[in-house]
């Protein structure tokens, strides 16, 4: 156990991985994986679950564990000797589960599998596994001939390199951008915390004054408060064209465009050749729309219902910049800056004040308090220890037992910002839960599964030798709640099969349900109540500011849907029926779709698509929609909350049926069936516009 990489007896050892653990590891493992995979292809023994699958989910399981903690920690530490070794190994990992998934002998002892009576007998989560792996080789090119399986291959391999480029040219050019302000009038209107960390990073690089980043907790709040007019142009102009060819601190070899030209290329290349007319039919062979023109149809809906918000919205943010702020004409970098005004005006709150109101400590034992009730669990803080090796000293560790006590679950929580994190927030998972048996005495075992939960949020301040608590903003408190809902899926399941367990075989489409509907809690009285504690007077939010709060809760709400239904119609056309290298670019593409749905149009030089990372470098392409769908999804399910409500929507025994319904099945079962299981009927769009603050008639 002299790797760390290599042991798999319990939680990832991080204080003693070294870069130079990696290689060896992977290569072993590759190597085990291969051994196997020889093994089961040459048994003539007709395939059983025991003799055929399970073999290879044991060795594909350590393999993914330990390229789970490499990938991980790529994302959250990343060095330039990190970046170097994890994009050495990813493209011989790609090869490996792509070749993995052209084999036609492998294909074959699946299908045979599925055709006998050994299948009849199986529990129905192994038949959707084995379900599962057969639609899988098929997208995977096993049906492919042997002279174009190569070239599939060759495609895999390039964009999975393509997709590492793009996160890391993001990353380099978040990082690459800082501007140094000394003048107090430039930065009047900022909150002290703010400036506070702004003026510490400038004190860092030996400088007076503030330094301001391209990281959200510097970008936004500039946005949002800097009197300076021009210094929040220049501010959005750096965010606007990070990796891009106008990006003055990047260069043109961190220009994401041409890696956006190539990725298409190849997504619409490799979907042709599995026989499809484009890549969104790919996409959606595994999810529940079913076709692009469908998605491209409830998109379409969800426009016609928000525009004329969005445009409502639009006019007052317009009137009130004209005749309050003296603002004739709004530009991009106005809009947040004018947003908060006319917020403060109109409901008499700030998000800054709002913020004071949320420590880090209230949010989370609010948030706990919350799921355990829901779902009878209790959720423990475990000191840092030989056994809980964390990769950063901010990173906290908690543990889940259920209602005798019992250890179900264990997540990491990293919750700040650093140059060495990429951007947004995600959940990831380090083990998932299955049943494991000791080859030696046969004793069975639930492996207790365990999730990264990761945030970018501000970290705490020192104000005039006083250490402040992170304070959150609601927004950044909604952020958590929908990680954690991801967290949730993952942690609470109750299957057994590695296959299915947690999100693990649950529509892309649907995977967001679990996530969006713990958002919705972050608007009850009855649960803000319980956890806000003024940093400064140690009151609670006040029910007068609450009542604020919850009247400003849709404000704004038709742009911001527009806008994510804006985003969705260019991933879907992109993918759908956008020509790569033909007449048209991608930037024409957006603008098009700009002008039939939009009602701000940011700049020329805005370059969106360069930071689009959800669909170029992660795993929403042809599925950002999915945001909007299961919203849905996830709003109707609330809805029941909110009929069952007799002592608050914090409703022990709704929360038990969505448990059961929802959590554990995990993706044993399609997420249609878990929804109408959970509801009783199938989903309907009712709840989202109402939640949204549109009329549905």
């Amino acid at each position: 156990m002299s790797n760390p990489l290599l042991d798999f007896s319990g939680l990832p050892r991080f204080a003693e991985i070294e870069d130079e653990h990696i290689t060896p590891a992977i290569d072993l493992l590759l190597r085990e994986n291969r051994a196997v995979v020889e093994k089961v292809r040459g048994d003539d023994h007709p395939p059983t679950w025991q003799n055929f699958v399970q073999p290879m989910v044991d060795a594909s399981e350590r393999l993914s564990r330990t390229w789970g903690q490499v990938s991980h920690l790529n994302a959250v530490m990343n060095s330039p000797r990190l970046r170097e070794i994890y994009n050495e190994n990813l493209p011989i990992i790609t090869q490996f589960y792509a070749e993995l998934s052209q084999d036609l002998l492998l294909f074959e002892k699946f299908k045979q599998l599925c055709g006998s009576r050994e299948f009849d007998q199986l529990t129905p989560t192994r038949k959707r596994i084995i379900e599962n792996e057969l639609r899988d080789f098929r997208l995977g090119g096993a049906e492919l001939p042997s002279e174009k399986k190569q070239r599939f291959l060759q495609i895999q391999e390039e964009l999975s390199s393509l997709s590492s480029m793009f996160n890391d040219n993001l990353l380099d050019a978040t990082n690459a951008f800082s501007l140094f302000i000394e003048d107090a009038e430039t930065v009047a209107g900022i909150p002290a915390d703010v400036l506070q960390t702004a003026k510490e990073l400038a004190a860092a690089d030996s400088k007076a004054g503030w330094k301001f980043t391209l990281h959200m907790p510097s970008y936004l709040p500039v946005l949002q408060y800097a009197e300076n007019r021009d210094f929040r142009g220049k501010m959005y102009r750096a965010y606007a064209t990070r990796a891009s060819e106008l990006d003055n601190q990047a260069g043109a070899d961190r220009d994401n465009m041409p890696l956006i030209n190539k990725i298409l290329a190849l997504r619409l290349e490799a979907a042709q050749m599995l026989g499809y007319e484009n890549f969104a039919e790919v996409s959606l062979a595994t999810k529940m729309a079913t076709s692009p023109q469908q998605v491209l149809d409830f998109l379409g809906k969800l426009a016609v219902k928000a525009k004329p918000y969005a445009e409502r919205d639009l006019q007052a943010l317009r009137q009130f910049a004209a005749e309050k702020l003296d603002l004739p004409e709004l530009e991009a970098w106005d809009l947040a800056y004018v947003s908060e005004k006319l917020r403060e005006e109109r409901y008499a709150f700030s998000d800054q004040e709002i913020k004071q109101y949320f420590p880090e400590d209230k949010v989370l034992a609010g948030m706990f308090k919350v799921v355990e009730k829901l779902y009878g669990i209790r959720i423990v803080s475990t000191a840092a220890s030989s056994n809980i090796q964390c990769w950063h000293p901010d990173v906290k560790f908690f543990d889940i037992h259920d209602a005798n006590g019992q250890l179900i679950g264990q997540f990491y929580l990293d919750l700040y910002a650093r140059p060495t994190k990429r951007g947004g927030a995600w959940m990831a998972d380090a083990i998932t839960r299955r049943r494991i048996e000791n080859q030696q005495t046969g004793v069975q075992a639930i492996q207790i599964p365990v999730a990264y939960l990761t945030c970018n949020f501000s970290a705490p301040v020192t104000i005039n030798q006083q250490t402040r608590p992170a304070l959150f903003t609601h927004n950044e408190v909604i952020v958590l709640f929908h990680e954690f809902g991801h967290g949730l899926h993952h942690l609470l399941t109750q299957v057994e099969d590695l296959g299915v367990s947690g999100i693990n075989g649950v529509e892309w489409d649907a995977v967001e349900l679990p996530s969006q509907f713990m958002e919705n809690f972050c608007w009850e009285w009855d649960v803000l109540t319980g956890m806000t504690q003024h940093i400064d007077t140690g009151e609670s939010l006040s029910r007068d500011l609450f009542d604020k709060m919850l009247r400003a809760k849709n404000f704004q709400s038709g742009l911001q849907m527009l806008r994510q239904i804006e985003f969705a119609l260019f991933d879907m056309h992109v993918h759908f029926d956008f020509k790569p290298n033909g007449g048209k670019t991608v930037l024409q593409l957006l603008n098009d779709i700009r002008r039939d749905v939009a009602v701000i149009i940011p700049p020329d030089f805005n370059r969106f698509p360069n930071s689009f990372a959800h669909i170029f470098a992660g795993g929403y392409a042809a599925g950002y929609y999915s945001y909007k769908w299961a919203e849905v999804l996830s709003a109707d399910a609330y809805s029941m909350f909110e009929e069952t409500a007799t002592d608050g929507v914090v409703n022990a025994a709704t929360g038990l049926h969505f448990l059961e319904e929802i959590l554990a099945v995990g993706g044993s079962r399609s997420a249609l069936e878990s929804f109408i299981a959970f509801r009783g009927r199938e989903p309907e769009l009712d709840a989202l516009l109402r939640h949204n603050g549109m009329e549905t008639a």
